[in-house]
């Protein structure tokens, strides 16, 4: 007979692990949230390009004045301030940081449509600049604390198709936007006057920039991840010098891509007018709707091919998927320039345009991977520092003087287009083959600071 007075053995239960990553609900809305931001901000920074003529003609100004309007008084700014804001984010509360880059740049927006001369709308061009800055290198260090490194490229390619989204989308309808308010005329408001219609897309433009601030009240600052220890901690720039042919060498490589990468975008448009003799509306609408159904599904793949390869043991992954992405632009960059047929033109830049969105979250995962938490914003800035220098100042003209010098002119623009970005690209490819060691040394120390949490 059993002994009902003697206590049963215990159940052993399973010690409940601590959960080492945020929920993965916040960490997709974060995304979702800064995904959204970064979309708003390249409508907000492409949008000049689409009010040249009126702008011109209210102000009273040059090409080049409106040149550094569009170019001078953004990315200069947008490119120095990134380093400082990008230490206060691996300092600090990033996406508060987020929070006060997005209304800077939003009410510096709606400033552009106040302004009434052109040093006022330069200064307010610098501002939105430098509220900008504050978003790319806080947002890649909080999606790299929201997500393990296998999830990791996933994450991150979905904040990378903001550009495409907010290129295609300025391209496709701003135009149609802006013919709607100019045909309803001058706009007059208490307090602020008679808005001219260039005036008042600034400010529809930047006001919902606001309610997308407001996310970022409710997004959670994530835990931070893989700190390096103290006697590593020495600044960015010696913990990048320490480890140059894995960080500077990625930098260059991806910096020389980004030549071709800006060409194409300042140059294709002149390549269908003058080639094939279409309407800048035709264009606007037709590279739109290329960047938006051919480069942003690009941008998911990369990301999905870079975990896909992770899973399966490479610990290159994100630098590997991103050779596979650069070896499938160089036929379609050589390419798209030559094509006699308009039709063939358009399908091979949606090709250029697929391969290019697979690389384009890369970058940011690569550096992401072997960045100590404490550098990850920092070394961020600095990529896009040194990556805007190069390919800014070097990708467009570079191609006009070659066709102007040596290829007899501007009809040849496509010509000189395609030897750019094709030795370009192959450049880049071969950097980062050279660079695949290096970076799987460089994994191999970082997994240290990840304490393991794969």
């Amino acid at each position: 007979m059993t002994d009902l007075t003697t206590p049963a053995p215990p159940v052993q239960q399973t010690p409940v692990q601590p959960r080492i990553w945020p929920h993965p609900a916040w960490g997709w809305f974060a995304v979702a949230a800064l995904m959204i931001a970064y979309t708003s901000s390249f409508i907000d920074r492409q949008i000049l390009s689409l009010l040249v003529e009126p702008i011109r003609a209210d102000l009273g100004i040059s090409d080049t004045e409106f040149s550094l309007l569009a170019g001078l008084a953004f990315s200069l700014f947008y490119t120095l301030m990134g380093v400082p804001l990008a230490r206060l984010a691996d300092r600090g509360s990033r996406r508060m940081i987020i929070f006060v880059g997005i209304v800077v740049w939003s009410v510096m927006t709606v400033a552009c449509g106040l302004a009434n001369s052109f040093w006022a709308l330069f200064a307010a061009r610098v501002g939105v600049g430098i509220g900008e800055a504050a978003l790319s290198p806080a947002a890649y260090s909080m999606i790299s604390d929201y997500f393990p490194p296998r999830m990791r490229a996933r994450a991150l390619a979905v904040y990378s198709m903001g550009p495409y989204i907010g290129a295609g989308l300025a391209l496709m309808i701003g135009g149609g936007v802006i013919d709607m308010i100019a045909r309803h005329g001058s706009l007059t408001l208490p307090f602020v006057g008679e808005l001219a219609p260039w005036q008042q897309t600034f400010v529809l433009v930047g006001l919902p920039g606001l309610l997308i601030a407001a996310l970022f009240l409710i997004v959670r600052e994530p835990p931070r991840h893989g700190l390096v220890k103290a006697d590593k901690n020495a600044g960015v720039l010696k913990f990048m010098w320490a480890r140059k042919k894995t960080f500077y060498a990625m930098i260059m490589g991806f910096s020389i891509f980004g030549i071709a990468g800006i060409s194409y975008l300042a140059w294709i448009p002149a390549v269908l007018i003058r080639q094939h003799e279409w309407t800048a509306s035709q264009v606007g609408f037709t590279y739109g709707a290329v960047l938006l159904l051919a480069a942003t599904p690009g941008v998911l793949v990369g990301g999905w091919l870079s975990d896909w390869l992770s899973a399966r043991g490479r610990k290159d992954a994100p630098l590997y998927a991103a050779i596979i992405g650069l070896i499938g632009c160089i036929p379609f960059a050589i390419a798209t320039p030559l094509f006699a047929d308009v039709n063939l033109t358009i399908a091979s830049l949606a090709g250029f345009s697929f391969f290019a969105g697979v690389m384009n979250s890369l970058p940011a995962t690569s550096l992401q991977s072997v960045a100590p938490n404490q550098f990850r914003a920092q070394v961020t800035a600095i990529y896009f520092l040194i990556g805007n220098l190069i390919s800014l100042a070097g990708g467009p003209t570079i191609v006009a003087a070659i066709s102007d010098t040596l290829l007899g002119g501007s009809q040849k623009i496509g010509l000189s287009l395609a030897i750019v970005s094709g030795v370009c690209i192959t450049v880049a490819t071969l950097i980062l083959i050279k660079t695949l060691p290096h970076f799987r040394a460089s994994v191999d120390e970082a997994e240290e600071w990840q304490g393991g949490h794969q």
